[in-house]
């Protein structure tokens, strides 16, 4: 799969946004999700809040941004990257697990914030459907032209069953005390294996993406 780099206008407009992510994820962590204003990124990032409105909806997306940027494009890119002799089943799953789950210390942290918060986590999942877009466009290179419109209901059923995943795995607590003491944003709670339930949600779409590959087959 070949991309056009970026023209001059693109990579700026990348570098505002990569700034705001990372201003956004840094006062958070410092100052707690709830004191931190739109204008506080803008200011921290040197542009305005109009600015940072045209890059973000909402401070909750910036946070979550700042650890889930190009995840979406990893994803397809680790899936294009399978030898073609790999069943497309197992490379679309390693592929999410790959990408989900191989973090580093900044993305434990940042998760441990976004505990903290449902309207963090709610932002976090929501970030499932960009999952569709680049994984469309690689299915259907392996499926074919003809095959675009099933490759495009395959990948918004891989990100539906991300999405699932990461439901099961964050779950928001019961205790209402917990949820009291951090404000109206409660608490959610990390629960089982985030591979298992990756796995376990994607399963049901193996004999689909198999009886897609196999139409391929001459």
């Amino acid at each position: 799969m070949t991309t056009t780099p970026p023209g001059l206008r693109e990579r700026k407009k990348q570098v505002t946004r990569n700034a705001l992510r990372e201003a956004a994820l840094r006062l958070a962590v410092e100052r707690g999700p709830d004191q931190v204003r739109v204008e506080d990124i803008a200011e921290a990032a040197g542009v305005s809040p109009r600015t940072y409105n045209n890059y973000f909806a909402s401070r909750e997306q910036a946070i979550v941004s700042a650890v889930t940027a190009d995840r979406e494009a990893r994803i397809a890119a680790a899936v294009a990257a399978r030898p073609a002799g790999v069943r497309l089943a197992d490379a679309v799953t390693e592929a999410v697990v790959e990408q989900y789950t191989n973090t580093g210390e900044r993305e434990h942290e940042a998760l441990l914030l976004f505990t903290t918060r449902t309207a963090l986590r709610d932002a976090f999942l929501d970030t499932t459907a960009g999952i569709e877009p680049p994984l469309t466009a690689v299915i259907t290179e392996r499926l074919g032209d003809a095959g675009a419109r099933t490759a495009r209901v395959l990948a918004t059923s891989v990100a539906a069953a991300v999405r699932i995943a990461l439901e099961d795995w964050l779950q928001p607590t019961g205790n209402v005390g917990a949820a009291r003491s951090l404000g109206a944003g409660g608490l959610v709670v990390p629960s089982g294996s985030l591979p298992e339930h990756l796995r376990a949600a994607l399963a049901p779409l193996a004999p689909a993406l198999d009886a897609a590959e196999r139409h391929t087959q001459p």
